[in-house]
């Protein structure tokens, strides 16, 4: 048996809550089996007369839930030929990211945030895509394994930007001695960065949402 590869044009979507020429850009990415319009709506504490905050969505759609055929998720990514999928979602989020900025303003502050299975495509796409962010935060997931972070260009573009780390304390998948496996790291590779906590699970949280998009950041840690 042999496989063949070919490139082929499909169509995506993505959300948007704001003004296209706002000053601030935050583009949300949602976690695994979620859709990117009822994410949005859980990161509307974003949103206000100077920022437009963008939600893409994965590009596999799946059935979720215990009803059959009933609810619909998305995923960015599987195990199942994985480098190509990153590829390809990097190449969409770039091409997201290129479309906003006909439609508006291209000289405006980029943030990145990433949920779930979100953070680890929010992290590939800004050490990998086109977009230059000014904040990447990595929300409810990791900064993936796989990511080197003593790789040149991936150094660079995260010591570049201001780096948010955020995880509920009563988060399942994220626990403290993993949390505080993902700061060793970090500090090992001497890249500052931002840990957030609040009160809660996995779930973003509006209270938080409006922490992070008021006021100067505070100083990161070494």
């Amino acid at each position: 048996m042999q496989e063949h590869r070919l490139s082929v044009a499909r169509s995506a979507r993505y959300y948007s809550l704001g003004d296209a020429a706002a000053r601030e850009l935050w583009i949300v990415l949602h976690g695994y089996g979620q859709l990117a319009g009822r994410f949005l709506t859980q990161c509307e504490a974003l949103a206000d007369a100077g920022r437009l905050v963008v939600a893409p969505e994965g590009l596999s759609r799946f059935y979720v839930g215990s009803r059959p055929h009933q609810q619909v998720g998305a995923s960015w990514m599987t195990r199942e030929d994985r480098l190509a999928e990153i590829a390809d979602y990097v190449r969409y989020l770039d091409a997201v990211h290129a479309d906003l900025a006909r439609a508006g303003r291209a000289d405006r502050a980029v943030h990145v945030l990433g949920f779930s299975q979100g953070a680890a495509t929010a992290c590939r796409w800004v050490t990998a895509g086109a977009v230059r962010a000014r904040r990447l935060v990595v929300w409810g997931g990791e900064i993936p394994p796989d990511l080197d972070l003593a790789d040149p260009q991936v150094r660079a573009r995260l010591a570049g930007l201001d780096l948010v780390l955020v995880f509920g304390t009563a988060d399942e998948y994220f626990p403290p001695a993993l949390v505080a496996a993902h700061e060793t790291r970090l500090r090992a590779h001497d890249l500052p960065y931002r840990l957030l906590g609040y009160e809660g699970g996995h779930e973003v949280t509006a209270a938080l949402l409006r922490q992070l998009a008021g006021g100067p950041p505070d100083r990161a840690r070494p």
